[in-house]
């Protein structure tokens, strides 16, 4: 049997970083890493052009284009992993003293289809009664699904105009600190757009919020997820199997490194922070152990006007486990 050669866009993550470097082999497969920086223009490439042949993008970009008939299927890897309770920041003058106080305001977001502004407006919808059709939503950026028809509460900001300088005029009286470049409080975002503002959290209780959400529901927001395009599954179906093992591998070396202190750095002292609430492992991969998760994100995608129909998790996800590895 020859041996496919393949391109990986992935980030470097620590438990990654064996993978791209090749310590971690991916059995059978010849890798070609691809670095993407911001691993952003990934999404877009994929999406658009169905560049690689394993790419890592945002699970809600992923729902959207396979929606819309995009030909590669995600495996159950998500690389990135983070509550939403927090982030989305508000105007200390606007009167906000709880959720349903955004309805009828304008509120900023990079894009609708961004993964942290949905898994937010999750929490707004299901936890708090917030009617989404009563917020007006403001983009300044565009959607990587182009075929994404944006629902009438969504508008774009005038040209030349930006979410940050919105948000200091009081055109809008929230916004999203790394999907929007709205600082927090005294300090700047370094994300997409260097500010410093004094703009409070909604929820300035968000990890106790955060904590008592995943006990009840067992949501735990995944982010970066690994999509496979379906002409390399249909001529390779165990290339599912031989990366989901290659994932598993580098992220439990990683997990051993994390439990003794030798993971340093501050992806490490997040996932530290965050065992505290989801127990030993941060980065749970397969169907089952994140099917109420997988559920809730497909679930509010469709419920938020961003596909336009429901998807099974057959439709969506592949189940490695259930594909025999290479002899």
């Amino acid at each position: 049997m020859s041996r496919p050669r393949l391109t990986l866009a992935i980030a470097e993550h620590p438990h990654t970083s064996a993978i791209r470097s090749g310590e971690i082999p991916i059995e059978g497969v010849d890798a070609e890493i691809i670095t993407v920086k911001p691993q952003i223009g990934a999404f877009r490439r994929m999406v658009r052009e169905l560049e690689f042949d394993v790419c890592e993008i945002a699970p809600t970009t992923y729902i959207i284009a396979r929606a819309y008939g995009k030909k590669f299927k995600a495996l159950p890897i998500f690389v990135v992993r983070r509550f939403h309770h927090s982030g989305l920041l508000v105007r200390p003058d606007a009167g906000i003293t709880g959720p349903k106080d955004l309805e009828g305001k304008n509120v900023g977001v990079r894009a609708y289809s961004v993964t942290t502004g949905v898994w937010t407006r999750q929490v707004l919808i299901d936890e708090f009664g917030v009617d989404n059709s009563k917020i007006n939503w403001f983009v300044d950026d565009e959607e990587h699904v182009q075929e994404l028809v944006l629902p009438a509460n969504v508008r774009h900001v005038a040209p030349g105009d930006s979410l940050a300088d919105m948000m200091a005029r009081g055109d809008i009286v929230a916004g999203f600190d790394a999907a929007a470049g709205i600082g927090r409080t005294g300090a700047p975002t370094g994300g997409w757009q260097e500010v410093e503002t004094n703009y409070p959290d909604l929820f300035p209780n968000a990890v106790e919020l955060e904590a008592e959400y995943y006990a009840r529901t067992g949501i735990y927001p995944m982010h970066g997820t690994i999509v496979v395009k379906d002409a390399v599954l249909a001529e390779h179906p165990w290339v599912a199997r031989s990366l989901y093992d290659a994932f598993s591998k580098a992220k439990a070396d990683y997990l051993v490194k994390l439990a003794s202190g030798e993971a340093t750095g501050a992806t490490a002292d997040k996932h530290r922070a965050i065992r505290k609430i989801v127990g030993p492992d941060p980065l749970p991969y397969g169907i089952e152990e994140n099917r109420a998760t997988i559920e809730a994100l497909e679930k509010t995608a469709f419920d938020q006007g961003l596909t336009p129909r429901r998807m099974s998790m057959d439709e969506l996800f592949v189940d490695p486990t259930k594909i025999a590895a290479l002899a």
